[in-house]
């Protein structure tokens, strides 16, 4: 229904109204579930009441609490204030329900301990209109709240938020002019993991068709890893890592320990292993319950051989954290020592692969390398391969457009793929890696053929390239000019073959 205030649309839980924008209509800040605070702090999604009347939806929802985060990645922003963290986002070309568009629901990145579906690069209005679909993104819980294995609560909260949210589309996207039965995830980094651990999780099967990983990270928790960390952020606090202990804090104020355990996590090296160094601890943790093994392992059990998965990652995915900490100058000999030692397959021996892989690298570009292969590259590749075992059906990429911006030091860095994909090169990550460049001509065409690359496989499942097969690995290489060929990062496929991406451990108490 139509009024003069905007369109309104009867959900479930009660009517919402929204705007009309640039030939969409606009509905921010839908609950899908109870604040979870009070009774219900750590404790997984509980269905949001009904309310009476119309509730205007023209603001985005609160962010979950969170770090101060970096330059870029949060640009947040100008919302209410509050405990309703638990809310959707719906951009619409018509909301009627006989239209049955396909569905994106975006899930974003930020390590597991920032993030905000309102955050202006996320500004889904160009997919929406350019893929004529609809798109909802979601708020998650993040950091402490929806990730640290508290004893009492149930783990990977941040995950079960994200179920919830998939009911809710389940059970209302009809209203809004969607079809349930054809609903793609897409994510990007911590995104990308989690559309990851969604197609292992028992409770996530059925709700979507299809799933879109951008730049998966390889690092989940094992149950022992993350009780031992969760123990360290509590004691930042002097508590116990007890639901009792934690609720005593409010959820604004628990962020600070574990922003504090982050800045000198390397000190726990010997204990942690290789997350030590990340200096994030939080990821999904292997739980054995909600999240039952890795994504790797269930994809290549063919739990998710049902659901069509295209997945990529960037070409030069750590050269953003090397250039944002002003390490791009500073790798020596040393540093790249240890990094191919802590990193690539095989310790000392993974270092003399390496090297013997690349014998005209430098310092900067093996400690690169690895880091890039370990975090992102391989595991992106890896779900491809897990995916085509379990009798599934995988498509995949690379990027290799290098983003303009900082002097052009950037490459094809870790989420170039944001404002090429949403096309808002002016906001958040986009405002640093196109500063002082502009938009190129070819950045908006790349931007166009992200999108209709997305949003065809949104709707048929094929992306526009043949399907990855382990014997010609044929993937979509997007630049300047895309063309298709074999996978382009061979020599690292190689050092990693036989490599088992599995839950991080403690390596001792």
């Amino acid at each position: 229904m139509t009024t003069a205030e905007g369109l309104v649309v009867s959900t479930v839980a009660g009517a919402v109204r929204g705007r009309e924008e640039g030939g969409l209509t606009v509905f921010r800040g839908i609950p899908f579930a109870e604040p979870p605070v009070g009774e219900g702090r750590f404790g997984a999604p509980r269905p949001v009441r009904a309310w009476e009347g119309t509730r205007e939806a023209y603001a985005f929802g609160p962010p979950p609490p969170q770090e101060s985060g970096f330059q870029g990645r949060t640009a947040v922003l100008d919302v209410p204030e509050g405990d309703d963290w638990l809310t959707v986002n719906v951009w619409t070309p018509e909301a009627d329900p006989a239209a049955r568009r396909p569905v994106m629901v975006w899930i974003y990145g930020g390590a597991y301990k920032l993030g905000h579906s309102g955050s202006p690069g996320y500004d889904a209005r160009r997919i929406a209109h350019d893929g004529d679909l609809v798109v909802v993104t979601l708020n998650y819980r993040v950091g402490v709240e929806g990730f640290a294995q508290i004893e009492g609560a149930p783990a990977n909260r941040g995950l079960l938020d994200q179920v919830a949210a998939l009911e809710w589309v389940r059970d209302n996207i009809t209203a809004f002019g969607g079809d349930p039965g054809q609903v793609t995830v897409f994510g990007e980094s911590a995104g990308a993991g989690s559309v990851a651990a969604l197609l292992a999780m028992p409770r996530a099967r059925g709700l979507f068709r299809r799933a879109v990983a951008q730049s998966v990270p390889g690092t989940y928790f094992s149950a022992e890893l993350a009780r031992d960390i969760a123990s360290e952020i509590a004691a930042e606090a002097g508590l116990r890592p007890t639901v009792a202990d934690l609720s005593t804090l409010d959820p604004r104020q628990l962020t600070a320990p574990g922003e504090a355990l982050g800045a000198r996590m390397r000190a726990y090296e010997a204990r942690w292993g290789q997350v030590a160094p990340t200096s994030t601890p939080f990821s999904p943790v292997v739980d054995g319950e909600v999240l039952p093994t890795t994504p790797w392992r269930a994809l290549a059990d063919g739990a998710a051989r049902d659901v069509e998965l295209l997945v990529g990652h960037n070409r030069d995915e750590y050269r953003l954290f090397l250039v944002m900490g002003g390490m791009l100058d500073k790798i020596g000999e040393e540093q790249a020592s240890w990094a191919l030692r802590t990193f690539a397959p095989g310790g000392a021996e993974g270092e003399r692969s390496y090297r013997a892989a690349f014998p005209d690298a430098t310092p900067v570009e093996l400690f690169e390398r690895v880091h890039t292969d370990w975090l992102f590259g391989m595991p992106s590749l890896r779900l491809a391969q897990a995916q085509v075992v379990g009798g599934g059906r995988a498509h995949m990429y690379e990027l290799t457009w290098p983003a303009p911006g900082a002097g052009g030091v950037l490459g094809a860095c870790h989420g170039l793929d944001i404002p090429l994909l949403f096309g808002t090169f002016e906001a958040d990550l986009g405002a640093l890696l196109f500063a002082g460049s502009g938009v190129p001509a070819e950045a908006e065409e790349l931007s166009a053929r992200f999108r209709q690359a997305w949003t065809a496989f949104a709707r048929t499942g094929d992306p526009g390239w043949p399907a990855y097969e382990d014997e010609g690995r044929q993937v979509q290489v997007l630049d300047v000019k895309p063309e298709v060929r074999a996978y382009p990062e061979e020599t690292s496929r190689r050092l990693w073959e036989g490599y088992e991406f599995g839950a991080l451990p403690l390596l001792r108490p």
